[in-house]
């Protein structure tokens, strides 16, 4: 039984630099969406929860950002140090959690503000969900059709010959317990 696997050899070359590799051009405009995602967001749990209030759009901008950055440093060293705690309530500490990172947002941003331990949790789910939401729809976005891999040019057949790429590649064959 003969199997052949192909290898992108692009993806692993040394030449590549940040920005210049065929997944990097992306990641600039999906975070920039990711963050409007979670304005909306911020924007949504004011709108829902009366002691939550935002000033502007730049201010949920703001509060979108500071979010972010704290869940993206802080929120991990958190739910290490609470791991004991969050195992025995099953993971219900982690709202908690959740919850003093949207407060912590609220005290560094201006025109962003957070009154009351119920509001603060039930503001960090919300913002939660409709972050989950809509982080979804874009991921269904970003979801390439089939054909549309690493190594594909658009017109590009099967099999080498001109246009397939097969100077990217090295085709593999596997006989019996090794590739040659």
């Amino acid at each position: 039984m003969r199997r052949q696997t192909r290898i992108d050899i692009r993806r692993f070359s040394a030449g590549q630099g940040p920005g210049r590799g065929p997944y990097d051009s992306t990641l600039v405009p999906i975070v920039l969406a990711k963050w409007l995602i979670t304005t909306a967001a911020v924007f949504a749990a004011a709108y829902m929860i009366e002691n939550i209030e935002v000033s502007g759009f730049l201010s949920a901008l703001v509060a979108a950002a500071a979010i972010g950055l704290l869940n993206l440093f802080f929120r991990p060293v958190l739910l290490v140090l609470t791991l004991p705690i969050n195992v025995m309530s099953l993971g219900l500490f982690t709202f908690i959690i959740n919850a003093l990172m949207l407060k912590i947002a609220s005290v560094l941003t201006p025109g962003f503000l957070v009154v009351g331990f119920w509001s603060t949790v039930f503001g960090s789910i919300i913002i939660s969900l409709v972050s989950w939401i809509l982080n979804s729809l874009l991921a269904d976005i970003q979801r390439p059709g089939p054909g549309s891999g690493p190594g594909r040019r658009p017109g590009s057949g099967p099999g080498p010959g001109p246009g397939s790429g097969s100077d990217d590649h090295i085709d593999l064959e596997k006989r019996g317990d090794r590739w040659e």
